[in-house]
């Protein structure tokens, strides 16, 4: 019955129906997406193909950062205690990439066996050969903090005569950057295949000594298209006066605004992440308020996993439609028979004006292409008769897959969000603060007075009674007209009044009695239930 409508067409009215997120990425990329990597050798130019672990994995945190700016001893301070093949020192210790990953029974998986198991997402890995292998390692225990996320520890990147020493360099012009292997691996190519996979990119640096070496600039440009995913920590910031950090802290963001190029200033944590004494206690505050941001911003990672793998799918099947293009077009400029290396060489050298032509002909943004020299340096190297023609049945399923079954997967994402129970990362460090009066802000703004016999707002209720009967109480209550023209005298916004008086005008008759008007007054003073209730406002 109606044998006119094609299959194509009742796809395209239909789209694919999924039962949840990953299962419905899975089967997008692998049926939709897939071939046209495939078709076009995107595999060998760009990022290997994607698997099923990559799907189902936990959200994982990479730390990158010069040595002995506190990548290990940061991990230990989330987790609350050691974990399998940690090192910690002054000097470089830490000369493996090491994934901290949650197990029944605490112990070290090798490299070479890491790769082969289909559970997790480090299959892809093996390209990088033995020099890379043996300094991989999977530390797994039980901690409470690892049953939501991954941390991947890096080695300490080098700098100055350590690093000309330590590291062999060589030129190969990728991203025009200068490349560095690590004992016998492409370091940086290592570090862009975590930052295609992970959820967060942690950079950290030490205050008390920030340097940014030539190295760490150029791991940080190879990081490029990721910047949504960095977050800096400025740590080690009780080691320097409050002046002085306010310097480094500007010296640190005009570096990164060199290297970084986006419009938007990465965000930068300020403080000292180990359970040491703080050496100058003066910005005690502000080290526990940005502990809290960096810690929700964390635990926040398992409830958005999903909508950050839908994100990257959808960056990558973007690449892939401009290689497709690409590849097609150096196809099409080949000769058939004669003149193919010398044309070959002509294609490569010209490449930016494909590029050119390309944007003007499909309407496509500069920054979807790949990095020109990086392009023309492995194209180099390929066989232009083994390239494929434009192939635009390849080319339409993919546009579908974007136009349709995303904004159906994204429908899905909602869904399962408010059908789960709030996902966060609990354990070691983000339960330390949450009970008891270390809590951040415990006793203040709104809080305070919370551990007194008597109520926190009798001690200045003598002052709110002098302004309370200057409004001409009728029957020991004033109105809330004349008790709006007191209080629009704070400057607070509307929002932020029309809060306070919901909880002070406790009998909910729309009047003020003098408790009530001290009551109100009190929270107008309190800074932090001012912050509280504007952030709470933001969210409505």
């Amino acid at each position: 019955m109606f044998s006119w409508l094609g299959t194509d067409d009742r796809r395209k009215k239909d789209p694919e129906v999924f039962q949840t997120v990953s299962d419905g990425l899975r089967k997008l990329y692998k049926t939709k997406l897939l071939p046209l990597e495939e078709y076009y050798k995107f595999h060998e130019f760009h990022s290997p193909a994607l698997e099923d672990a990559d799907f189902d994995n936990k959200p994982m945190v990479l730390l990158v950062g010069q040595y002995s700016t506190g990548k290990t001893t940061f991990i230990r301070y989330l987790l609350e205690q050691d974990f399998p093949g940690m090192r910690i020192g002054p000097e470089p210790t830490t000369d493996s990439f090491i994934a901290v990953m949650h197990g029944d029974v605490e112990g070290v998986i090798p490299g070479n066996a890491l790769v082969v198991d289909p559970k997790k997402p480090f299959r892809k890995l093996n390209a990088f050969g033995n020099a890379f292998l043996n300094r991989f390692v999977c530390a797994q225990l039980p901690s409470p903090v690892l049953e939501s996320i991954s941390v991947i520890d890096t080695p300490g990147i080098l700098s100055g005569e350590k690093q000309r020493i330590s590291r062999e360099r060589e030129e190969s012009g990728y991203s025009g950057l200068r490349r560095c292997t690590y004992g016998g691996y492409d370091f940086a190519a290592v570090l862009e295949w975590f930052a295609e996979r992970v959820d967060r990119i942690i950079l950290l640096f030490d205050a008390h000594k920030l340097d940014i070496s030539d190295e760490f600039s150029e791991v940080i440009k190879a990081l490029k298209n990721h910047e949504d995913k960095m977050r800096v920590v400025l740590n080690k910031a009780d080691q320097i006066e409050t002046q002085q950090l306010m310097r480094v802290y500007g010296a640190l963001m005009w570096s990164l605004g060199k290297i970084v190029n986006t419009p938007e200033v990465i965000r930068v944590y300020i403080g000292s992440f180990w359970s040491h004494p703080l050496l100058i206690p003066d910005n005690r505050k502000l080290f526990e308020a940005e502990e809290q941001d960096l810690f929700r911003d964390i635990q926040s990672l398992p409830r958005n996993a999903a909508l950050r793998k839908l994100n990257d799918l959808i960056k990558r099947a973007r690449l892939a439609k401009v290689h497709a293009y690409i590849i097609s077009s150096l196809k099409k400029e080949m000769p058939a028979v004669f003149g193919k290396d010398n044309k070959k060489k002509e294609l490569v050298a010209g490449l930016g004006e494909i590029y050119a032509r390309i944007e003007r002909e499909h309407q496509i943004s500069p920054g979807d292409f790949p990095n020109l020299k990086k392009m023309q340096d492995l194209l180099l190297a390929q066989d232009f008769n083994k390239f494929q023609p434009l192939k635009n049945k390849l080319l339409e399923t993919v546009d579908e897959m974007l136009a349709h079954d995303i904004a159906h997967l994204m429908v899905l994402v909602r869904q399962e969000e408010t059908q789960k129970p709030v996902q966060v990362v609990k354990g070691g460090a983000f339960e330390g603060t949450q009970n008891g009066p270390f809590g951040h802000g415990y006793g203040e703004g709104a809080g305070e007075g919370i551990d007194d016999a008597d109520w926190v707002v009798s001690r200045d209720k003598p002052m709110y009674d002098e302004i309370f009967y200057t409004l001409s109480p009728v029957n020991g209550k004033v109105t809330g007209a004349n008790a709006k023209r007191e209080m629009v005298k704070s400057k607070l916004p509307n929002t932020v009044l029309g809060k306070i008086w919901k909880l002070a005008d406790i009998d909910k008759d729309g009047m003020l009695d003098d408790e009530e008007f001290a009551l109100a007054n009190h929270l107008i003073k309190a800074p932090r239930f001012y912050s509280v209730a504007r952030g709470s406002a933001s969210h409505r």
